[in-house]
């Protein structure tokens, strides 16, 4: 099993950053793929972002390519998201997710263990 800890989320200006952080327990952390999620108010869960195991290979949903970045450190049991150009569309709480697989899956049903959650607002 793992656990999953979010942080980094904040209140920030359409045109600013933010760098999400999740910490993963375990000393298997690097056989789990991780993906990104969010969730806005009324809204499903949605994919934003995946890393295979080694961190070779990375997903993004359209809507964050070019604005996002997915990396992990698995000596440091984390993977971080750099979020730029943040737009009030990108307003939702973002989860962490992993699962072991070779693929990284794009539906939430893919994941056994998530994190809380962070929140992320972006103002216009």
């Amino acid at each position: 099993q793992v656990q999953l800890v979010e942080s980094g989320g904040g209140l920030v200006q359409a045109g600013g950053s933010l760098r999400l952080s999740c910490a993963a327990s375990g000393r298997t952390f690097s056989t789990y793929v991780i993906g990104w999620f969010r969730q806005a108010p009324g809204k499903d869960r949605e994919f934003v972002t995946g890393i295979t195991r080694n961190g070779g290979t990375t997903y993004y949903a359209d809507s964050v390519k070019g604005r996002f970045t997915v990396s992990r450190d698995n000596a440091k049991n984390t993977v971080f998201l750099q979020m730029n150009s943040l737009k009030p569309e990108d307003t939702a709480v973002y989860y962490c997710a992993a699962q072991i697989r070779f693929t990284v899956p794009t539906a939430p049903n893919g994941y056994d263990y998530w994190g809380q959650g962070t929140q992320v607002t972006v103002s216009s």
